[in-house]
C-alpha cells in the first residue's frame, strides 16, 4: 500500500524485525491486534539469523519430551544463584511464569516449533538447580521453499558457518559429517545433506533447508506471512510520537517518503541493541580491541530516540554486552569475516589458549561469553588481545580451528594472508606469532601432563557437564584434553566479540519502559536487546537473549492486548463503534 503523505493508525507498531521483533509481531496478530512491523536493514532476522537459534525456557511442554523434571521452583533457584545481586527477582518471575505460555502458543498457533535436545546443560552446570536438558530448546529445522520469494528476505547465515556455496548444518548434521566414513547411519545422512543442497543450488542462490536461527527465523516470517502481518523493510525511525506524554507512534522513513504512524496500544522497540551506536559503545564497553560479530541493524538508534523521551539504561549489570571469542579475516569482496568460536574447536583435546607470554589465562573449554571476559580482564594486566588459539596437526584434521574446517583441507589462502600460521616447532609458531617461546613451550609440556592424566591443576579444564559436553566423547581421560604433540603447529588469533547488548532500556515486568523515576513511559515498551537483560551480564545456559527476547515480546503484547479490550469497553460503554480491525489511513490534518 501507499501511504506517502498520508497519517495511518495501527493497534501496535514493532520496531526492528530480529527473532524478539518478529515474535512480538506475531503474538500481536494472534491475539487479534492490528501491528506493523519495521525494519531498518534490506533482511529479517537480525543477529538470530546468524545464531544457533536455542532459546533457554524453563519448564515447557518440551521438557518432558526429553525427561526433564524441572521445576519454576528449581529454575527461579538457579536464576538466583547465577545471577545475583544483578537481576530482578520480579523480572524472572514474570519470565519463569509467562516463558512456558509464550512457546506453547508458537506451538498451537504458528509455524514455530521447538524441540528440546536431549543433552544441552546449562553452561553454568555446576550450580545448583542446573539441568543437563529441557531448558535450551532448537527451532525444528525449515524449508525455504516454503516461502516462496520470502526466501530472499530472510538474512542469509555467517558465510562461514555453511558449507559448499551455502549448505547450512546444525549440531546433528555435524556429528553426521564427522563419522560418515564410521558408520552407515551417519553416511546416509551426509550423503542426504549433500543431495539436497545439490538439487537447491540449481536454482537458489544458496540452500533451502535452514537450521539454528535461519530456520526460527523462517519459522516466524512464514507465520507473519499467513496472516498478512505487514513487513515494511528499510523503514527507519526518525521519532517516537509523544501526545499528553504518551508514546502514541512513530514517525518512519519508507520508500522514499515520511509516514506518521499511530499506535493505538503501544509501540514496541526490538531494534537489537546498542552495539554498532559509536557513543553507547564508547560508554558501555571496554577500550580493547573488540569486534561486533552481530547483523548491522542494531545501531542503537531507537534506544536513542527512547532516552531522549525519558527512559533510561540499565547501569547495575556485571558487563554491558555478552562475549566470545571471536577471529577476523578479510574477505575477497573486502568485508570483514568475525567468525565466533562457540563449540567446534577450542575444549578439543590437542588445543590451548595462551596470551603474548605464552601462558594460559583460561579454562577453554568453559562458556564462550566466560572466555570473552576473561581476555579483556586478563588484558587490563598483560597484554592478551589478541589472544591466541594453538592446535598440533591432528587436532586442527579431526575438529579443524576457527574457519578452518575439520579435515584441515583448503588452508592454502588461510597461510598466504596470516589468518592461520603454521610452524614446524612450538619455538617457531611463537616466533611468527612475536610471543614468549619459552612461555609457550612450558604452557604446552604443562597441558600434554594434564591430557595424560585428566586433571587440569591450573584452570579445571573439563570438570563440569557443560565442559565435557563440548569435548570429543572418544577422548580419555578428559574428553576436552590431548596431547599437543603432533607437527605441524598452528595458531589462529581471538579478540573479544560483543556477540549480544546485555545493557539496555530498564522496563517494568510487564516489558513497559521505565523513566528515571522508575514510572512506566506510557505505550512503550521494549524487548529483546533493547531491553536491559534479565541477566544482568551473566550468562547462565544457551539461548538467553532470545528465550526472554521471545517470552517478554509475549508479556508486552498481552499488556497491550489488556489495553486494547480496556478501550474497546470504554468504546461500548460510550457507544461509540470500535476502529476496525485492519490499518486505516487518513489524511493529514
Amino acid at each position: 500500500m501507499s501511504l506517502a503523505g498520508k497519517e495511518s493508525v495501527v493497534d501496535l507498531v514493532v520496531v526492528g524485525a530480529g527473532g524478539a521483533g518478529m515474535a512480538a509481531a506475531l503474538f500481536a496478530a494472534i491475539a487479534g491486534l492490528d501491528v506493523l512491523l519495521l525494519e531498518r536493514t534490506e533482511f529479517v532476522g537480525g543477529t538470530t539469523a546468524f545464531s544457533g537459534g536455542t532459546a533457554w525456557v524453563p519448564n515447557t511442554h518440551l521438557a518432558a519430551t526429553v525427561g526433564s523434571e524441572d521445576s519454576r521452583a528449581n529454575a527461579a533457584a538457579f536464576l538466583s544463584r547465577a545471577v545475583g545481586q544483578y537481576g530482578s527477582e520480579e523480572l524472572h518471575h514474570s519470565f519463569l511464569e509467562n516463558g512456558p505460555a509464550a512457546i506453547a502458543t508458537l506451538a498451537q498457533h504458528s509455524e514455530v516449533k521447538f524441540r528440546a535436545y536431549p543433552l544441552h546443560p546449562d553452561y553454568m552446570s555446576e550450580l545448583d538447580g542446573s539441568t543437563l536438558c529441557g531448558r535450551a530448546l532448537e527451532p525444528l529445522p525449515f524449508d525455504g521453499r516454503r516461502l516462496g520469494d520470502g526466501f530472499t528476505l530472510i538474512r542469509p547465515p555467517i558465510p562461514e558457518f555453511t558449507a559448499l556455496g551455502g549448505m547450512m548444518v546444525d549440531r546433528t548434521d555435524i556429528k553426521h559429517l564427522l563419522n560418515f566414513t564410521r558408520s552407515w547411519a551417519s553416511f546416509y545422512h551426509a550423503m542426504g545433506l549433500l543431495g539436497r543442497h545439490a538439487k537447491d543450488r540449481l536454482r537458489h542462490a544458496r540452500g533451502t533447508r535452514l537450521v539454528m536461527g535461519n530456520a526460527l527465523v523462517a519459522r516466524l516470517l512464514c507465520s507473519l506471512r499467513q496472516r498478512r502481518v505487514p513487513v515494511w523493510l528499510r523503514a527507519e525511525v526518525h521519532e517516537l510520537l509523544l501526545q499528553d506524554g504518551r508514546v502514541d507512534g512513530v514517525r518512519v522513513q519508507h520508500d522514499g517518503g515520511t509516514h506518521r504512524i499511530r499506535a493505538r496500544h503501544g509501540v514496541i522497540l526490538a531494534s537489537g541493541g546498542f552495539n554498532r551506536h559509536p557513543r553507547l559503545r564508547q560508554e558501555l564497553l571496554p577500550s580493547a580491541p573488540t569486534h561486533t560479530p552481530g547483523a548491522p541493524g542494531h545501531t542503537g538508534a531507537a534506544i536513542e530516540l527512547a532516552l531522549r523521551a525519558g527512559a533510561r539504561l540499565g547501569n547495575r549489570n556485571l558487563t554491558n554486552a555478552f562475549w566470545a571469542p571471536v577471529s577476523v579475516r578479510q574477505r575477497p569482496d573486502g568485508s570483514t569475516a568475525v567468525f565466533p568460536h562457540f563449540i567446534l574447536d577450542r575444549a578439543k583435546p590437542g588445543t590451548v589458549i595462551v596470551d603474548h607470554a605464552g601462558r594460559r589465562f583460561v579454562n577453554e573449554s568453559t562458556s564462550y561469553h566466560l572466555i570473552g571476559r576473561a581476555m579483556l580482564e586478563a588484558h587490563e594486566r598483560a597484554p592478551t588481545v589478541p589472544a591466541y588459539l594453538i592446535a598440533d596437526a591432528r587436532a586442527l584434521k579431526a575438529y579443524g580451528l576457527g574457519m578452518v574446517r575439520p579435515g584441515g583441507r583448503g588452508l592454502k589462502p588461510l597461510l598466504a594472508d596470516g589468518y592461520l600460521v603454521r610452524a614446524p616447532t612450538l619455538a617457531e609458531l611463537a616466533r611468527k606469532l612475536e610471543i614468549d617461546a619459552a612461555g609457550l613451550t612450558a604452557t604446552v609440556t604443562r597441558m600434554n601432563e594434564f591430557a595424560r592424566t585428566g586433571l587440569d591443576l591450573d584452570f579445571h579444564r573439563g570438570t563440569t557437564a557443560y565442559e565435557r559436553n563440548l569435548g570429543d566423547p572418544a577422548a580419555a581421560p578428559n574428553p576436552t584434553m590431548g596431547p599437543i604433540a603432533q607437527a605441524p603447529f598452528y595458531a589462529i588469533r581471538l579478540y573479544p566479540g560483543d556477540i549480544g547488548a546485555s545493557a539496555g532500556l530498564v522496563t517494568d515486568a510487564q516489558a513497559r519502559v521505565l523513566t528515571a523515576g522508575d514510572r512506566p513511559l506510557d505505550g512503550l515498551y521494549a524487548v529483546g536487546n533493547d531491553m536491559n537483560s534479565i541477566m544482568g551480564g551473566t550468562y547462565p545456559g544457551p539461548g538467553i537473549t532470545i528465550g526472554p527476547g521471545l517470552t517478554f515480546a509475549f508479556i508486552a503484547v498481552q499488556d497491550a492486548a489488556r489495553r486494547a479490550a480496556g478501550t474497546a469497553a470504554d468504546n461500548r460503554r460510550a457507544s461509540v463503534p470500535a476502529g476496525p480491525s485492519s490499518v486505516r489511513e487518513r489524511q493529514h490534518a
